[in-house]
């Protein structure tokens, strides 16, 4: 470059520096990683149109589910079909265990064996079935993503919610079983028909603590519920929810309809315990010790009459 050059350069004016615009910051949101723990979440982008508010708010993570209506229509027609296939498919079962066909046809009170064993098998695959859905179509971890998330708590100690909830458990079902007492039955109901056998009764306790709270709240308050309160409301769909629960054992309790009526109670109880904490190990948790009080009463009194028997 010449001195002629520089000199026109020289008198040239200088451009304003324009600035470069900046980035924008992504937005992220806590989602359930894919794999790993299921009590850890990652942040994974998400566009703000991707989820409609709730009432004019941001829609809360614990509704925030890939499955809608269609989904749990599928998934009732899958509780139909395997509980039509349930019952052949326990023979290996029964045959497991040592009761045998011939037994069962000499007395008539063991098809509650078959009806609670069938009933064990279905949750099993009702379980087996969303776990498969959470994995190979949405790709998340299973537990986390239909709502089994640890329960957030401000107090120093951890551990007293969970107590809080068992207690709660405990106390809801002795209620119920005093406003039971008020207005009993006038004939038996059929589930005490079905578990009249040993066999029968004991396998229907063991369910009752063991199986039925973990499988009935993950269908009903993880799978059932975040769908129902982001179609119509969180009130609604609480009461919908308890509601669908109580209808669901209406066949155990046929003809007690006060007793039907107060399990429709104890679902929204379950329902609204599940929405305030935004986790089913808290509709869980007052689940399981609900159902373990009339057991441990059952298992109690069957104690005391045993013992009672030997002194005559």
């Amino acid at each position: 470059m010449n001195s002629d050059d520089n000199a026109l350069r020289s008198e040239l004016p200088e451009r304003p520096a324009v600035a470069e615009p900046a980035a924008a910051a992504p937005q992220f949101t806590a989602e359930p990683a894919a794999f790993g723990d299921p009590f850890q979440s990652a942040p994974v982008s998400r566009a703000p149109a991707d989820e409609p508010p709730l009432r004019g708010r941001p829609l809360p993570e614990d509704l925030r589910v890939p499955w809608d209506w269609i989904d749990i229509g599928i998934l009732i027609l899958v509780a139909f079909l395997g509980s039509v296939i349930a019952w052949p498919l326990i023979a290996p079962f029964l045959k497991l265990v040592g009761i045998s066909a011939a037994y069962i046809r000499k007395s008539p009170s063991a098809m509650g064996v078959i009806a609670v064993s069938a009933q064990i098998l279905l949750d099993f695959g009702l379980l087996a079935y969303l776990a498969a859905q959470m994995r190979l179509r949405f790709h998340a971890p299973f537990w986390r993503t239909i709502g089994w998330r640890p329960i957030e708590t401000r107090s120093p100690g951890r551990v007293l919610p969970y107590l809080a909830l068992a207690l709660g458990g405990f106390s809801l079902a002795a209620v119920v079983a005093f406003a039971e007492a008020i207005f009993p039955p006038k004939h038996a109901l059929p589930i005490q028909t079905v578990t009249q056998n040993p066999h029968a009764a004991l396998l229907f306790m063991l369910s009752a603590v063991l199986v039925a709270p973990v499988v009935e709240e993950t269908i009903f308050r993880g799978y059932l519920y975040p769908v129902a309160a982001r179609s119509f409301g969180v009130g609604v769909g609480i009461l919908l929810t308890g509601t669908l629960f109580g209808l669901l054992h209406a066949g155990q309790l046929w003809g007690g309809w006060w007793q039907i009526a107060l399990l429709v109670f104890v679902g929204i109880i379950f329902t609204a315990a599940r929405a305030a904490s935004r986790t089913v190990v808290a509709s869980y948790i007052l689940h399981a010790t609900y159902n373990a009080l009339p057991v441990i009463a059952a298992l109690l009194s069957s104690v005391r009459l045993r013992h009672g028997g030997a002194g005559h």
